[in-house]
């Protein structure tokens, strides 16, 4: 089985080699593209970074022409919202390789290591770039998780690195709502994980001019060494 994604890049603003390196994860049904978009929003505050959108591994299911980390069940209307599943578990373990594994090529392509490199995910992609980021042998700079979830708390013993990570979620999300994010902020801090969120008023599951304002602080804090890793 091969584990190589492929997807969109920006090299550095500065026209200089990349001192530092954000990968963007983006959600179902989505591609590459999507999350790239951030790029330009950040590069004033992130003139040395790189930024790699990687697809990902799956060819999604609903929505030909996006990709997907994993399949999503849908349940019936009205249900409402539950911690993830441990058959979501299950699925993210099995797309984790893949991400994992693009890291580390992304990390040796730029000769960089982890304290030089952010993870950024949506949705889907929050819940990849957590479970992977908090196990890398070396914690990321850090971790920007938009309107998704955290996958796992039960497995805490498999977590190896404790980056700084800061959750956005709109309150309006219909998709995973807010309140997975504050079960997220909970579980993350309870195996001492450093975390720090925020609500974005009236924004659905997207990302809010807020949102793109401190996350890209957040980042550019992280990646000058404002913001450790314990």
């Amino acid at each position: 089985m091969t584990h190589t994604l492929s997807g969109p890049r920006i090299e550095p603003a500065s026209g200089g080699p990349a001192k530092s390196l954000v990968i963007l994860s983006h959600g179902y049904g989505a591609n590459g593209d999507d999350l790239i978009g951030l790029a330009p929003y950040w590069q004033q505050l992130l003139p040395d970074t790189a930024f790699v959108s990687p697809n990902a591994p799956q060819p999604c299911e609903m929505n030909p022409g996006g990709y997907q980390w994993f399949p999503i069940r849908m349940r019936n209307p009205g249900e409402g919202w539950r911690p993830p599943s441990d058959e979501i578990w299950q699925e993210v373990q099995g797309a984790a390789p893949y991400l994992d594994g693009f890291i580390t090529e992304q990390l040796a392509h730029y000769g960089l290591d982890e304290s030089q490199m952010a993870l950024v995910g949506f949705s889907q992609g929050t819940m990849m770039s957590l479970h992977v980021g908090l196990r890398r042998a070396k914690a990321p700079a850090a971790i920007l998780g938009f309107s998704g979830a955290f996958v796992g708390v039960e497995h805490a013993d498999e977590v190896t690195s404790r980056p700084p990570v800061f959750l956005i979620h709109g309150d309006q999300d219909p998709m995973i709502p807010v309140q997975a994010m504050f079960k997220a902020a909970e579980d993350l801090s309870s195996i001492d994980v450093p975390t720090q969120w925020h609500v974005s008023r009236g924004i659905p599951h997207s990302i809010g001019p807020d949102g793109l304002q401190l996350g890209g602080q957040f980042i550019a804090d992280a990646l000058s060494g404002k913001l450790a890793p314990s």
